[in-house]
């Protein structure tokens, strides 16, 4: 997971594969005031299955899987990632929590003949002052134990 500024942090042309198909979502934050919102946004863009069933664990096992959808890697763009459910904490920690876990189950992976890029790519696009905070609630979710 990736936390991008205006002007600075990593471009996403390098976080795109060099082969292979590619789906694109790109999400605004900034429509995703509450839950429900928030989960039709990725219902609509990533062509959720039809058994999705609306809530965070659901949400969680989708973005764990993406199997319905014919490419090889994914890359979500959250822009205005620091409005997502601004003013609900409870449901702003399990999303980016299951953000967090989804880029966990399709990080780099290490083999013999070299390092294989991440099947999903997730990118958090927000305002410059934003940024400190979303890094900090991300690296809480790195520290916290896993259940």
């Amino acid at each position: 997971m990736h936390v991008s500024t205006a002007g600075s942090g990593v471009r996403l042309d390098e976080l795109l594969p060099t082969s292979g198909n590619v789906y694109v979502a790109r999400l605004n934050g900034q429509d995703m005031a509450d839950e429900i919102s928030t989960l039709q946004q990725f219902d609509e863009l990533l062509k959720f299955p039809a058994y999705f069933g609306w809530n965070w664990n659901a949400f969680s096992d989708c973005l764990r899987d993406l199997r319905w959808l014919s490419s090889d890697h994914h890359v979500l763009i959250v822009e205005a990632a620091e409005s997502v459910l601004f003013e609900d904490d409870a449901a702003r920690e399990k999303f980016f929590g299951a953000l967090w876990r989804a880029g966990q189950r399709w990080s780099y992976t290490k083999r013999p003949e070299g390092v294989t890029l991440s099947r999903l790519c997730i990118v958090l696009s927000c305002g410059t002052e934003s940024a400190p905070g979303l890094v900090r609630q991300l690296e809480a979710l790195q520290a916290a134990p896993r259940i």
